[in-house]
């Protein structure tokens, strides 16, 4: 199986990594200043269940693209997703599958429109992972999980093949036949994760002992409620684990949202809060604290594109 990663960032680069270190086919379509990077020092990864190099990664630009590959394995930024889009295209052919592994459903609409449905599968990631000097990636913890699967439950031909090639490589991986009820039930956790600690400039811990964890279960239930509605709500045990995540006391949890405006970056808000909230009741019944936490994120969006404007 020949396996186009999307990138060679955190995500993309370990669970590439993963599969190049296990032997698979794998090529990785960075743009030319990753390949540069690639190409000088390699895929180095850093993490508690092993480390591994390789000096010459296989590499593309999205220019020299010619051929379909069975599987693309799609992890970018929500704001970047139109690019990739275009820059994997040349890639898919009528057999090839997708496989997304971003936050949310919104990418799930655009890659149906230009793909059709029948090419997109259902995937979410577990990890924590960062890009260290030199563009060395950093596993930051023992967590290491994909889930994936036909978005009508079906064990289809592509997904036993999947199934197969993820075996033995240093990562979880688990074919779903729910994989958009996880995928909802991650949404819900992530926004609501997203949504309190942008919100407070703080992680769980110290929402906490400032008396706020009852905040953070109230936003966890109206992004519930949306999931609710389109037929995906928290199963019970989802629920208490995601409560107990967002109430622990001390906890350090907090969203990569926060971290990117902590840095004055671009954050994925339209993607994980907005959206979530345009799927819900209309503007006269919108959830409220979601409301807020979207127009918060909003507002940062809008003051650094000013600044952004007003500095060239």
């Amino acid at each position: 199986m020949r396996i186009l990663i999307v990138g060679a960032g955190a995500i993309g680069g370990y669970f590439g990594g993963r599969l190049l270190e296990a032997g698979r086919d794998v090529t990785f379509l960075v743009r030319a200043r990753r390949a540069a990077e690639l190409a000088a020092t390699g895929l180095v990864i850093r993490s508690p269940t092993g480390d591994f190099h390789r000096a010459h990664p296989p590499t593309v630009e999205a220019a020299q693209l010619s051929g379909p590959f069975d599987l693309v394995l799609l992890s970018c930024k929500a704001y970047d997703l139109d690019d990739a889009i275009d820059s994997f295209a040349p890639a898919v052919g009528n057999a090839t599958a997708i496989l997304p592994l971003l936050n949310g459903m919104r990418h799930l609409d655009a890659l149906d429109q230009r793909f059709g449905r029948g090419a997109v599968l259902g995937g979410q990631c577990v990890i924590s992972a960062a890009l260290g000097e030199g563009g060395r990636i950093e596993h930051l913890n023992e967590a290491h999980r994909i889930s994936y699967g036909e978005r009508d439950g079906e064990r289809s031909g592509r997904v036993a093949a999947i199934e197969s090639v993820f075996s033995g490589a240093r990562f979880e991986a688990r074919l779903s036949p729910v994989i958009l009820q996880e995928m909802w039930e991650k949404w819900v956790l992530i926004a609501a994760l997203a949504g309190i600690t942008c919100l407070m400039r703080a992680n769980i811990g110290d929402i906490g002992a400032a008396g706020g964890a009852d905040v953070a279960t109230a936003l966890l239930d109206e992004c519930d409620s949306i999931a609710r509605e389109q037929g995906f709500g928290l199963r019970e045990a989802s629920r208490r684990r995601n409560v107990a995540m967002l109430t622990a006391p001390g906890s350090s949890f907090a969203a990569s949202m926060l971290r990117d405006i902590e840095r004055g970056g671009p954050t994925e808000g339209d993607h994980v809060l907005a959206d979530l909230l345009r799927r819900g009741p209309p503007p006269d019944r919108a959830p409220a604290l979601l409301r807020i936490a979207c127009l918060h994120v909003a507002a940062y969006e809008a003051r650094r594109a000013r600044l952004a404007a007003e500095a060239r």
